[in-house]
């Protein structure tokens, strides 16, 4: 029980990071990761929050995950719901903090872009650390895999390609230029999953000195997947 509680303190930890690190990214003005790309173009257009959106958005692929799934949608699938509403407001509580973000020149936007990438690699290796919950998007492609027998690498490559497909048709359906999807998303694909694999080589021992046992490689790979979703 006591190992449970620590590993959501840990999970919640690591989700405000993410928060953080996609709120500074976002702040750079220079896209932002796919799964987070239709919120954020949505965002521009209509009076709700990255936020706001990000919640109604991860709402949409959980219910997606329950029409694939049917009878196997099992509790730990609903467990996305809360974690879903608290990413959502993480995300709108760091914006506001970082209301003093407004880079002016390229070479700012792009450190401003690093330095959000490696925040959210210190968030991905602590999400990956607690292993207790996938995020909604994550856990879709779990679905389809599940539900179609398809290769899990290969599925999360179509999503992500149809993540930013689709928020580049909004950005130009609705404010008439591209928005959301830029040199983030190609930096944040190479940086972020470096970062998180990076930490986890350094601290081999983390899962050990917190939860008492280290978490299988293959339950690890799996993990790093899922939070790069973000």
């Amino acid at each position: 029980m006591i190992e449970k509680v620590k590993r959501y303190v840990v999970f919640l930890v690591g989700l405000f990071i993410n928060a953080m690190g996609v709120s500074l990214i976002t702040k750079a003005s220079l896209g932002t990761s796919s799964i987070s790309a239709i919120p954020y173009v949505l965002s521009l257009q209509f009076p709700l929050s990255l936020g706001g959106f990000t919640v109604v958005f991860s709402l949409l692929l959980i219910a997606l995950q329950l029409i694939i799934l049917g009878r196997n949608f099992r509790l730990e699938h609903a467990l996305q719901l809360p974690v879903s509403f608290a990413f959502g407001y993480f995300i709108d509580v760091c914006m506001e903090l970082l209301f003093f973000v407004s880079p002016q020149s390229y070479m700012a936007q792009i450190a401003y872009l690093v330095l959000g990438c490696m925040i959210l690699g210190i968030g991905v290796y602590t999400e990956v650390l607690a292993d207790v919950v996938m995020l909604p998007g994550e856990s879709l492609v779990r679905a389809v895999v599940f539900r179609w027998k398809t290769e899990f690498g290969i599925s999360k490559i179509v999503f992500d390609v149809t993540m930013s497909v689709t928020a580049a048709i909004l950005s130009f359906v609705f404010v008439r230029e591209l928005q959301g999807v830029r040199e983030e998303t190609i930096v944040a694909a190479l940086l972020v999953g470096f970062v998180a694999r990076w930490i986890g080589r350094k601290l081999p021992h983390m899962p050990h000195l917190l939860f008492g046992h280290k978490i299988e490689p293959q339950q690890k790979a799996v993990n790093t997947s899922a939070a790069k979703s973000i």
